[in-house]
């Protein structure tokens, strides 16, 4: 009876629906990216030139999502990109991209929780950013260590206010293009669709910003892999993994994309450059009471659904990577609902930790962190293409049936091999973008550090817990 307990508790609970899966992965990419940087990349790449990028970057998403896809059914466990590198690439680049994919989300969490409490000094200007943070951390943290139902009800509520946002938008950017509402008479009116082509064209700043500005667009897109997290605590990943990730994509491209050329109709490239928000500027101008407020409102819950999703995402990268051997195993632990708390404690620490970085060290420490987090993402991308070409391989080595698979990755190996090269090209070209380089100098030796010691310390120490059972087993033990 005591060794069925504890078998229980050390496995996750699958609880989580495919409502909450969907929100998961939507809550993940829709935030700051769209909401705040869209000026900036409409900006940079002019109007024709960001509806391309985003169209670009949705497409190489699409792809990624078909290779997790076929992975994340046949084996849907919560170490997701991190387990199947291990198994299919090798241990060493399972063990690397697992720490650069935890400490990703565990910056990124911080990065967070500063943006929410300068949101709130909107309203509460008098009250430090350092309160908000210690508020909206504590709440996050409290949410998530209850179980893993209240964390995804959380994120269903916080994705579904900035879905409805979006939509409405789109409606009332529908509107304005299509003559139904009039701002003539507003302080700034917003111009009409004449914007796209009567201020230097479609590519205003030449094909090559273009390019450039697919590298920044790359990043507002990254969290969609979070549905592979998701499968190992989703109730039938076999039925709802597919399902999620089919919608995930085609939802999150269509508000990509459609929001993307209602903003360049209404709103030149010049001035989407000095706006705070392209949405707000747009809400604004047409006669939307306090619409500033409301969408600082909409911003803050999306800051703070990725700050959800990220602390999410990383404690179950911890848990996972414990479970391999690759951390300590105290990591691997679950409360009675089923919660890894010593790796949610540990991971909210190093959140809280980088979050005191951003303030005393931004420009060394901090940097460091941030530039590393920056490289993760695109690397697992990477990683998860390459994964699915190998499992493949095997799978058809070992004599099975591709037609069994329940998740299949059409035209193979075209699409992980075309997956893999257009990730390759991004990381490659983030050395020509001056923002950007510092994160190929810091994370390249961060992941050769962590081969380093992989092979230095983790492997001898496996294959010393290997053998030592091998022994007990052949003396009788």
């Amino acid at each position: 009876m005591h060794s069925k307990k504890t078998e229980v508790s050390n496995e996750l609970q699958r609880n989580m629906k495919s409502r909450h899966l969907f929100m998961i992965s939507i809550g993940g990419v829709i935030g700051t990216g769209l909401f705040l940087n869209s000026g900036h990349i409409i900006n940079e790449a002019g109007p024709g030139g960001a509806i391309l990028a985003y169209l670009v970057v949705g497409f190489l998403m699409y792809l990624v999502m078909l290779c997790l896809g076929e992975l994340t059914v046949s084996m849907p466990v919560t170490g997701s990109f991190q387990a199947y590198a291990t198994k299919y690439i090798g241990p060493g680049t399972g063990f690397t991209v697992g720490w650069m994919y935890w400490l990703n989300w565990a910056v990124t969490v911080s990065v967070e929780f500063t943006a929410s409490g300068l949101l709130m000094q909107r309203w509460f200007p008098d009250i430090p950013v350092w309160v908000w943070c210690a508020i909206f951390g504590t709440s996050l943290f409290i949410i998530n260590s209850l179980s893993t139902r209240s964390f995804a009800e959380t994120e269903f509520w916080f994705s579904s206010i900035k879905i409805v946002t979006i939509l409405l938008f789109i409606i009332i950017g529908a509107g304005i293009i299509f003559g139904f509402l009039d701002t003539h008479g507003a302080k700034n009116p917003v111009q009409s669709v004449s914007t796209i082509m009567n201020n230097g064209g479609l590519f205003p700043n030449g094909f090559s910003s273009v390019f450039f500005a697919m590298i920044g667009v790359v990043f507002s897109f990254q969290g969609t892999e979070l549905i592979g997290i998701a499968a190992g605590e989703s109730e039938n990943p076999h039925r709802e993994i597919p399902r999620a990730i089919k919608n995930t994509v085609w939802r999150t491209v269509f508000f990509y994309v459609i929001s993307m050329l209602i903003l360049v109709s209404l709103v030149s490239w010049q001035k989407a450059g000095s706006v705070d928000s392209p949405f707000v500027y747009v809400f604004d101008n047409v006669g939307i009471p306090y619409a500033a407020d409301v969408m600082n409102f909409v911003i803050l819950t999306a800051v703070l659904s990725v700050a959800n999703s990220g602390l999410y995402a990383s404690t179950r990268m911890l848990w996972a990577m414990s479970r391999e051997g690759f951390a300590g195993k105290s990591f691997s632990k679950l409360s009675q609902k089923g919660v890894p708390l010593r790796a949610l404690s540990v991971t909210f620490l190093v959140a809280c930790l980088s979050l005191l970085t951003s303030f005393i060290a931004a420009n060394t420490v901090f940097l460091i962190l941030v530039s590393i987090a920056g490289l993760a993402g695109i690397t697992v991308w990477m990683l998860t293409a390459l994964s699915q070409l190998n499992f493949r391989k095997a799978y058809i080595a070992e004599g099975n049936d591709i037609n069994q698979l329940n998740f299949r990755t059409p035209l193979y190996p075209i699409v992980p091999i075309t997956c893999f090269i257009l990730c390759l090209v991004v990381i490659v070209s983030m050395a020509f973008v001056d923002s950007l380089r510092a994160a190929l100098y810091c994370g390249i030796p961060f992941a050769i550090g962590c081969y380093a010691y992989y092979y230095l310390r983790i492997h001898k120490k496996i294959d010393k817990e290997k053998d030592t059972i091998i022994l007990k087993r052949s003396s009788g033990e």
